[in-house]
């Protein structure tokens, strides 16, 4: 692969998926689309790039850039944003949300799917608390290969194993063989969509709670502040986003801020508030307990 094949592929998946990769990620490239070529009879790199300026196939296309997105997750990862959810942000919806008795929840780039099942969980081991609600979890990811393992909800041992506790895997699964398959209530429970960050999600609405963990960090500083300001925009007036442990809004767009007391939480800043509206503090304010 030449140094110009190098930078078109650089520039192609930049466009397309948002992907920013620094020159020292050429091996990233070679050895995530090789196969990909392989896949597609193509003899080489090369080819692969005369194949992608000739034509438009989109097969190709969606191939190439889902070969280079990272699919890295498992149950509760991290597990502070899930217990945040259950003892603060679901105690205090339940409080903000009485009169409508809906809530909606989005997980962006949702990968195979164990994040949007975690909260599932928790909402369905809340049960007794929602009833009569309608709680709503749309989950999206760019990657058709990874939403489609994610509606089956069929996972490996070694997938329930990670982060999974054993209680909720016997409550929640059952062995097909050697794998587990998530319960088909909690399947029901969750909207898979295919979705690019890239492109325009309002479409989507809005959302009291959106999950956005650990695939800005791919993007470069302008993509971050574009995609943060439009997840503003997809929130209500008191809702809340939930980034990565290793990102931030700060310095990037000013529509987001820190929640005061919550790591990796934030919420709208008085200025994104939209026409018409009014701006309440953020959802969460304390852990509220006897719900």
């Amino acid at each position: 692969m030449t140094d110009l094949e190098f930078d078109f592929l650089r520039g192609y998946l930049k466009m397309r998926s948002g992907l920013a990769l620094s020159a020292e990620k050429r091996y990233l490239i070679e050895s995530r689309l090789t196969p990909v070529c392989r896949r597609f009879n193509l003899a080489t790199l090369h080819d692969l790039v005369t194949m992608l300026k000739a034509s438009r196939d989109q097969s190709l296309e969606r191939a190439v850039v889902e070969a280079m997105t990272t699919n890295e997750t498992f149950f509760f990862r991290d597990r502070v944003p899930f217990d945040l959810f259950r003892d603060v942000l679901l105690p205090e919806a339940l409080v903000r949300r009485a009169a409508q008795r809906r809530l909606r929840i989005w997980c962006a780039a949702s990968s195979t799917g164990q994040e949007p099942y975690s909260l599932a969980m928790l909402i369905q081991d809340a049960a007794p608390r929602l009833a009569g609600w309608q709680v709503d979890i749309v989950a999206t990811d760019l990657s058709t290969e990874v939403l489609e393992k994610a509606k089956a909800g069929l996972y490996s041992h070694f997938e329930v194993q990670r982060g999974l506790p054993v209680q909720s895997l016997l409550k929640h699964f059952e062995q097909v063989g050697e794998q587990w398959r998530i319960s088909a209530s909690l399947r029901q429970m969750v909207d898979f969509r295919p979705l690019n960050l890239l492109h325009p999600f309002d479409s989507l609405g809005t959302f009291d709670i959106i999950y956005c963990r650990n695939v800005l960090i791919y993007f470069d500083a302008p993509t971050k502040g574009d995609v943060l300001g439009r997840l503003s925009s997809s929130l209500t007036p008191d809702g809340v986003v939930l980034l990565g442990a290793a990102e931030t809004v700060i310095g990037l767009t000013d529509r987001l801020v820190p929640h005061p007391q919550h790591r990796g939480l934030y919420g709208q800043a008085p200025s994104a508030a939209r026409p018409g509206l009014t701006t309440q503090p953020p959802l969460p304010l304390r852990k509220v307990v006897g719900l």
